[in-house]
């Protein structure tokens, strides 16, 4: 899976890509802010959303106008376990932090709190936010529009985004619940992911206009930007195998994205405007926190939680498989050996790393495979 990957030791790749968003003009606070939730994709083995994303999302869009390095972060509208958020285009990742935080600390004093955005950009990973939920003894909860992706059940245009629907919660183990998936069979970064590996998608994660499969991963990439291919919904085509439960899922977290907030939603989040322009994408976020001790003892709630995790993992498990896993264990594992070896970086990104150190003039950094 790793061939002819470069590991990088994780504090040289959080500090280049710190600089890289201090070079485009974004202030160091949140530049701070989004190298951490990138590092944290990486450190987790969320390859698909953490360096791999700095160049072809956050990079390339800053430079072409159309996300802001530096933008006012504005409370349009609040209440005692409520707000509303407009971010103006500026930094997801920033914005982001600072709407759960702003829940957890609602949480705090009313026992639930929920933050609403619009107008922000991509946020990285959605388990990030719900990791800030679990340090502060909370449920996280928290969901995100995209850029038009999903095909609906028995439709073959891509309309709704991969719109995450995440929820962490902590247990008494080394390592929390985290769900992050997207509501789609697979979503635009792991396709990435094999792209940069040279390989084939497989089948069933993308359709054509005619309603066939493609595998076909670098003209994919392209034909979802056009509206040629579309993602199927978590549960594939058709309703055999219960396409329409993602389907429905991710016009869920549309609706908590856009409607609650007043923000874009479908075609109008696909960075285009009517006359094929670029614009910015007007994503919009939601941010849940629940504070455990407003319903039960954090600590009994933990103990339960683990049981649950522990008894799930210790029941039968299939013919030649090896074990059964929970929520967040893959990613503390990736950790463990990460935090010793460093993160992946393969051809492609190494040259991506190399190209935006040079034309930012980021000469103090040297790398390993140049």
């Amino acid at each position: 899976m790793y061939e002819n990957c470069c590991w990088l030791d994780i504090n040289v790749l959080e500090t280049f890509m710190r600089d890289v968003f201090i070079g485009l003009g974004v202030p160091e606070d949140d530049a701070a802010i989004c190298a951490d939730v990138l590092i944290t994709a990486d450190k987790r083995g969320i390859d698909s959303h953490g360096i791999g994303r700095l160049k072809p999302i956050y990079y390339d869009r800053i430079r072409a106008g159309i996300q802001f390095a530096a933008a006012n972060y504005e409370v349009v509208r609040e209440g005692p376990t409520t707000a509303v958020i407009d971010g103006h285009h500026g930094m997801g990742h920033a914005i982001s932090k600072r709407a759960m935080q702003m829940a957890i600390d609602k949480a705090k004093t009313y026992g639930l709190g929920m933050v609403t955005v619009r107008n922000s950009t991509h946020y990285g990973i959605a388990g990030y936010y719900a990791l800030m939920a679990i340090e502060a003894g909370m449920i996280g909860i928290t969901g995100t529009n995209a850029r038009p992706s999903i095909a609906p059940t028995f439709g073959v245009e891509n309309m709704l985004g991969t719109n995450p629907l995440t929820i962490g919660f902590p247990t008494d183990e080394a390592f929390p619940f985290v769900l992050d998936c997207a509501t789609s069979v697979s979503q635009r970064g792991k396709i990435e992911v094999y792209d940069r590996d040279n390989k084939d998608i497989p089948p069933g994660w993308v359709i054509d206009r005619s309603g066939q499969t493609r595998t076909d991963t670098h003209q994919i990439l392209e034909d979802l930007v056009s509206g040629e291919a579309a993602l199927t919904p978590l549960g594939g085509l058709g309703e055999d195998t219960a396409g329409y439960k993602g389907y429905g899922y991710a016009t869920v977290v549309e609706v908590l994205s856009a409607a609650l907030q007043q923000g874009a939603f479908l075609k109008a989040l696909s960075g285009y405007d009517a006359d094929g322009n670029k614009q910015p994408y007007g994503l919009g976020h939601f941010f849940i926190a629940i504070d455990i001790s407003a319903f039960n003892d954090l600590d009994s709630f933990k103990k339960s939680a683990g049981d649950i995790m522990r008894l799930l993992r210790a029941s039968e498990r299939a013919p030649g498989a090896e074990r059964i896993y929970t929520a967040g264990e893959k990613e503390y594992l990736a950790w463990l050996e990460r935090k010793e070896k460093g993160i992946p970086i393969n051809e492609v990104l190494q040259n991506e790393m190399i190209q935006m150190r040079n034309e930012l003039g980021l000469w103090h950094h040297h790398f390993p495979f140049e």
